[in-house]
């Protein structure tokens, strides 16, 4: 099965159904920052707030946190594995309508016609949001983050919502999503580990 078939397919797993709390294996779950009942819970106002202070925005309404080592990369930087993934989008793997090169604020389609928006680009990050007319629903937030220790390069992909969905509240659905969201964000990661090379 080849990269685009593969990257097709967890695209569609992961448009159906919402994302989950992370407790699945590979990935590495954190609990909420934020009690519930906190006001910072992410919504659309926040984007600033957040990109600040990024564990002050997932409130109750966290959804996952996913670790993925990207291998050793010593002479690569966060920054320079962020920026080679925001200049050629074409690495993500359910890119769909979106430009080559995204930027802060961008409307873009992901692959099956859902629209998103480029919340944030930062040093080390990238977060989207989704609009209205996501097959997910919009107010789901997943931000990209790459950090580097001891010569080894990670990404982690933090997701959280601004209230709770249909598919979140339900079991079946959420098993589902927990397999096509780990799975997804690790065929990123994969594909990052070797692009880094190149950054």
């Amino acid at each position: 099965m080849g990269r685009a078939t593969s990257a097709t397919l967890l695209g569609t797993a992961l448009m159906l159904t919402a994302l989950p709390p992370a407790a699945h294996a590979g990935a590495r779950p954190t609990t909420p920052l934020v009690q519930p009942g906190d006001k910072s819970s992410g919504g659309p106002g926040q984007s600033e707030e957040c990109d600040a202070d990024p564990s002050s925005c997932h409130g109750s309404n966290r959804l996952y946190q996913y670790i993925y080592s990207l291998g050793i990369h010593p002479f690569t930087s966060p920054h320079d594995v962020r920026e080679q993934l925001t200049g050629n989008f074409w690495l993500f793997p359910v890119r769909g309508a979106c430009p080559t090169r995204i930027r802060p604020k961008d409307e873009c389609e992901l692959l099956g016609g859902n629209p998103v928006l480029v919340e944030a680009i930062g040093y080390d990050h990238l977060q989207i949001a989704t609009l209205p007319g996501h097959a997910l629903g919009d107010g789901l937030h997943i931000r990209f983050t790459f950090t580097r220790g001891l010569g080894f390069q990670y990404l982690i992909v933090t997701a959280w919502q601004n209230k709770p969905t249909a598919c979140t509240e339900k079991t079946a659905c959420n098993m589902a999503s927990r397999v096509g969201a780990w799975a997804l964000w690790r065929v990123l990661a994969e594909t990052l580990a070797v692009s880094a090379y190149l950054a």
